[in-house]
């Protein structure tokens, strides 16, 4: 059963257009993951951040585990590479740290939500738990030279781009979410089910979808 869930998350996220993903001597239970932030308002815009995910035999009951291959100058990523972050750690309530059990990892959790949490840590730190004191300190007290700090991270990453791989543009991810947003509509547009709105005033005759706009783009974590 864990390794068919896997799979399936596995090939649901090699079409993600903001992560890098392949199976580690192939097995299913070991996952390399390279995080594309495509966010241009993001310090790490245009990082591509490889880190190694390994699986539990009861997954999806205990979260998998998520180790950076290059350890980031941040308040939440110890030297190792690992992180402090609530959807990483075991199910439940914690006494001691305070956690309740609604931030920390449970069973409907997948590895996209994991994924996106990561990223949205990268800009969001959490300074009030650091796995990085000296990260928190400067990140709190000295953001331009915190700032430097995550540019070297930034341009070490992009070292471990792979010379065959095409690096996304945010501009192609935002048309591929529109062509997904549009394909959606006329999905439905084009489906057996009618609905009778006659029954209504006659006010209601006239109705008009206006739920999709054209112009906005989905986000990048």
């Amino acid at each position: 059963m864990t390794e068919r869930i896997l799979m399936t998350e596995f090939k649901d996220l090699a079409n993600m257009p903001w992560l890098h993903v392949s199976l580690i001597n192939d097995n299913v239970f070991k996952w390399k993951v390279a995080l594309i932030v495509l966010n241009k308002d993001s310090l790490y815009y245009g990082g591509y951040f490889v880190a190694n995910m390994t699986f539990p035999k009861n997954y999806p009951y205990s979260p998998p585990d998520f180790r950076f291959t290059k350890s980031l100058y941040h308040p939440n990523v110890y030297e190792d590479g690992r992180l402090c972050i609530s959807i990483l750690h075991a199910p439940g309530e914690d006494e001691m740290s305070g956690e309740s059990a609604s931030i920390r990892w449970s069973p409907v959790q997948r590895v996209e939500s994991v994924l996106i949490s990561v990223i949205s840590l990268l800009d969001d730190a959490n300074i009030d738990s650091p796995a990085n004191v000296d990260a928190s300190v400067l990140f709190r007290d000295n953001p331009a030279a915190y700032k430097e700090m995550v540019v070297k991270d930034l341009e070490a990453s992009k070292k471990d781009i792979p010379k065959d791989f095409i690096m996304p543009t945010t501009e192609a991810y935002g048309a591929k979410k529109k062509e997904e947003v549009v394909s959606y509509v006329d999905d439905w547009a084009d489906s057996d089910g009618e609905f009778d709105f006659d029954s209504g005033s006659d006010d209601d005759e006239s109705m008009e979808v206006n739920g999709v706009d054209s112009d906005a783009e989905d986000e990048e974590d």
